[in-house]
């Protein structure tokens, strides 16, 4: 009998208000025909992905969810505010665009980095780049380019927010693309200095 396994990743959401004000501000984007072959995310799937763990054995959740509460008790909350418009891996041959943030306190930075050293424990493998905060707009497969796309997000009257909590993400693939379920949230307290 075989153990069910599951698609995972840890990530921090901005608020709802926010993703769908920034849907609208790049409305104007998916009609550019540089950006035709783009297949956009909608504002519910969009999350700053802290972790990818990817399929895990379901005995392992629980383990995950000490490590993040681990994590998250190392963190206080901070204010994360949206940038401007990038490119993944570069402008000429886009796999991705996405819209990065601002983190002045360096909490997203951290938190990737200690979920890195947490999770390490359980087997899960660092992560090789450098971490870039971002929430993903498009994929793009063959790679597009994109240098004539603004880099600036307009029309988002309130672009800060605050990270406060982690989510256990579990991925269900399907072939209209993949739905989120929240497993588990653990709220940033910073007791665990």
């Amino acid at each position: 009998m075989s153990s069910e396994r599951l698609r995972l990743f840890v990530a921090a959401d901005p608020p709802p208000d926010l993703l769908e004000a920034l849907d609208e501000s790049i409305a104007p984007l998916r009609s550019r025909p540089e950006l035709a072959s783009a297949r956009w995310t909608v504002p519910a799937n969009q999350h700053v992905t802290l972790k990818f763990l990817g399929w895990v054995e379901a005995g392992t959740v629980e383990p995950i969810v000490n490590s993040l509460a681990t994590v998250a008790s190392s963190h206080e909350p901070a204010t994360i505010t949206l940038t401007g418009l990038g490119a993944f891996p570069s402008e000429r041959r886009a796999r991705v665009l996405w819209a990065g943030l601002e983190d002045p306190a360096g909490l997203l930075a951290a938190l990737a980095s200690d979920l890195d050293a947490s999770l390490g424990s359980l087997g899960f493998e660092p992560e090789t780049r450098a971490f870039t905060p971002h929430l993903t707009l498009a994929r793009f497969r063959p790679p597009a380019p994109v240098a004539g796309v603004p880099s600036e997000v307009p029309g988002v009257a309130e672009p800060s927010f605050e990270v406060d909590r982690l989510h256990l993400y579990r991925s269900h693939l399907h072939p209209k693309g993949a739905r989120y379920e929240i497993l588990r949230s653990l709220e940033l307290t910073g007791s665990g200095r």
